[in-house]
């Protein structure tokens, strides 16, 4: 998980988030509106169909763009649960939240880069 996670407002443009995003070399960011309670996420996919609908990323609002509904993960959920969570739910980051805080975020790509770096079990002479 990355415990340091990039935040934004709902109020920043598409284009300051993907600015942010990239400079962080990240996928995602957690928004926070001080206004409402809870939080929501902005991907670079979100970004993505922006563009691909054919919106001004320059004046399109992160606000109008986000996921609300979010399915979080506990600071204590193995690597399947997150990835299981994942799957089910069809997306590719997953908000860790503690005691109500943004604890971190866990990205397939973190999920894989760990599960690479494991051991590699030894095959059987019958495979």
């Amino acid at each position: 998980m990355s415990t340091i996670v990039l935040s934004i407002g709902p109020t920043h443009s598409l284009s300051e988030a993907a600015r942010l995003m990239s400079e962080r070399k990240v996928g995602a960011a957690v928004v926070v509106d001080p206004e409402t309670a809870g939080i929501g996420i902005i991907t670079e996919r979100d970004i993505l169909d922006a563009v691909g609908a054919g919106q001004d990323v320059g004046t399109e609002y992160v606000g109008q763009h986000l996921t609300v509904d979010l399915v979080f993960a506990s600071p204590d959920w193995t690597l399947e649960h997150a990835a299981a969570a994942m799957v089910r739910g069809g997306f590719r980051h997953l908000v860790v939240v503690n005691d109500g805080d943004v604890a971190g975020l866990v990205s397939m790509r973190d999920i894989v880069r760990c599960w690479v770096q494991a051991p590699v079990p030894a095959q059987s002479a019958r495979d």
